[in-house]
C-alpha cells in the first residue's frame, strides 16, 4: 500500500460487490473509513449500476448525502437535493437497432427480453414509469415496482439504460455474442453481474465519463481520483482515476485495469485502502 500516493481528494465507489457486502449491508469499518475521509476534507461519492432511485437504501447506511455518479455513468444525481444533474439517454431508434441485433445474436438460445430505466426528474417518481419491462422479461432480482409494456412501448422513449435479458445464457456468454455486433458509435455494452443481463447506454457512456464530469464540478484533478470496482461496468472508471482499485472477488478482466487489487480474503476492501490515508 505504500506506492498509493498522497492523499485523494476524490473517493468513487461502486456499490454492490464493493461498498456492499452479500447482505446489502456498509460493514461498519467501511463506514468509519468514509466518515473519516469526509471529515479530512475528502469527498466521496457512489458510482453504481443501480438507478438513482435504488440509491437511498445505501445512503441511509451512511451519514452523507453525495452527488451520485448513477445508471453507470449515465445520471449523475445530487442525492442531498433529490435532484438529477446530468443525464445521458438512449433514443429509440438506437435501441430498436441493438434490439435487432440482440435478436440476431441470441435467436437459438432462449431469445431476448427487454426492460428499460428512464429518468424522470426524482428519485421518488413512480417505479412503474420508470422502469418498464416487456411481458416476457424474467426478473434478476427481488422485483420492485415496475410497468409491463408492449415491446415497442418499452423502447418508445428515450432512456437512460436498456437491459437486454435472456434466462438460458450469462452475462460474459450474452456479451460475447453480441458485442462484437454493436458499434461503440452507436451504444455501449456492459454488464455488472453473472446472470444473463446486459446494459445498454449511449455511448461513450460509462462510470469513468460520470466520475469525471464530478471531478470537474469539485474542481478535482484525475490524479487525485481513487476509485474502487469488481465488475466490467466499473472498468473504464478503474482506468480513467488516477488510482484504481479493484475487489479481491473482481473478475480477471476488472484487476488487470485496476492499479491495486485488495486481498482477496478481506471483505472490507474499500476499508482496507482508505485506512492507508484516513
Amino acid at each position: 500500500m505504500d506506492t498509493l500516493g498522497p492523499t485523494p481528494k476524490l473517493v468513487a465507489s461502486d456499490v454492490d460487490g464493493t461498498l456492499l457486502n452479500s447482505q446489502e449491508r456498509i460493514l461498519p469499518r467501511v463506514r468509519d473509513a468514509v466518515v473519516r475521509a469526509v471529515r479530512e476534507g475528502t469527498e466521496v461519492a457512489l458510482a453504481t449500476g443501480r438507478p438513482h432511485r435504488w440509491i437511498f437504501p445505501v445512503l441511509d447506511q451512511l451519514p452523507i448525502r453525495p452527488v451520485c455518479v448513477t445508471a453507470n455513468g449515465a445520471v449523475l444525481y445530487d442525492s442531498a437535493n433529490d435532484r438529477v444533474l446530468h443525464s445521458h439517454t438512449l433514443q429509440p431508434e438506437t435501441m430498436g437497432e441493438v434490439l435487432d441485433l440482440a435478436r440476431k445474436a441470441f435467436h437459438d438460445v432462449g431469445g431476448v427480453a427487454i426492460g428499460c430505466e428512464r429518468v424522470g426528474v426524482s428519485a421518488f417518481d413512480p417505479e412503474e414509469e420508470m422502469f418498464v419491462i416487456s411481458p416476457d422479461y424474467l426478473h434478476t432480482w427481488e422485483a420492485q415496482g415496475y410497468g409491463i409494456l408492449p415491446e415497442h412501448e418499452v423502447i418508445g422513449e428515450p432512456a437512460v439504460k436498456m437491459l437486454l435479458r435472456n434466462e438460458f445464457l450469462s452475462a460474459p456468454e450474452m456479451y460475447e455474442l453480441l458485442a462484437p455486433l454493436v458499434d461503440a458509435d452507436v451504444a455501449h455494452l456492459t454488464f455488472s453481474m453473472n446472470e444473463g443481463l446486459l446494459e445498454v447506454a449511449a455511448p461513450g457512456v460509462t462510470k469513468a465519463l460520470g466520475v469525471s464530469t464530478l471531478a470537474k464540478l469539485h474542481g478535482i484533478d484525475q490524479t487525485d481520483v481513487i476509485a474502487f470496482g469488481d465488475m466490467p461496468n466499473d472498468i473504464e472508471m478503474l482506468l480513467w482515476a488516477g488510482t484504481g482499485v479493484a475487489m479481491g472477488n473482481a473478475r480477471d478482466s476488472v484487476k488487470d485495469a485496476a492499479d491495486h487489487v485488495t486481498a482477496t480474503n478481506e471483505e472490507a476492501g474499500v476499508a482496507q485502502v482508505l485506512e492507508r490515508w484516513f
